[in-house]
């Protein structure tokens, strides 16, 4: 991952926030430029825009990746990264989810549930438990596709919208 930027910091939302959200990995036309989650390109754009639909706000979540660099193929593309590099992330993921106390977890796409399932086996698949509420360490996990253009195949905008309108409510009926 030398040369690529690390995307961690304050910009990543605030550590009280209701909901984190852990994508796969920071896009080489988004975040790897912005140094900002889910920004500055279309799976961004589209993420921002089901936010809207759930009734949230990009500055009360926090977003973070499983992997917290760009992993890219021979040709300097984005690829999805390997069991390797999720593994030697685990601990920088862990000790976020152990600093944002969000009440509610939502793994965006398979790379990022399964992150979560490196740190404590949740049985989950992403097929089986899209936008489901489970419990896992203390905490609500809702598992949801990803907002890049590859998950829209397996999943189209419409049903996204419903799955991120069903998170809206559920932090919305924790906050009562």
């Amino acid at each position: 991952m030398d040369g690529r930027r690390r995307v961690l910091g304050p910009q990543n939302g605030p550590l009280d926030a209701p909901v984190l959200f852990i994508a796969e990995a920071p896009g080489r036309f988004g975040a790897d430029v912005t140094g900002v989650p889910l920004s500055g390109d279309r799976a961004g754009r589209t993420f921002e825009w089901l936010l809207t639909r759930a009734g949230l706000r990009r500055a009360e979540v926090f977003i973070t990746n499983a992997v917290l660099c760009n992993p890219r193929d021979d040709r300097g593309r984005n690829r999805t990264p390997s069991p390797a590099e999720v593994a030697r992330c685990r601990d920088y993921l862990q000790a976020q989810i152990d600093l944002v106390r969000a009440p509610v977890i939502a793994p965006l796409g398979r790379t990022a549930l399964a992150a979560l399932a490196r740190i404590e086996p949740h049985g989950l698949t992403l097929r089986e438990a899209v936008g489901r509420p489970h419990r896992w360490r203390g905490r609500i996990l809702v598992p949801l596709y990803h907002p890049g253009d590859r998950a829209l195949r397996h999943r189209p905008l419409w049903c996204q919208e419903k799955d991120y309108q069903e998170l809206g409510r559920l932090v919305r009926s924790l906050n009562r």
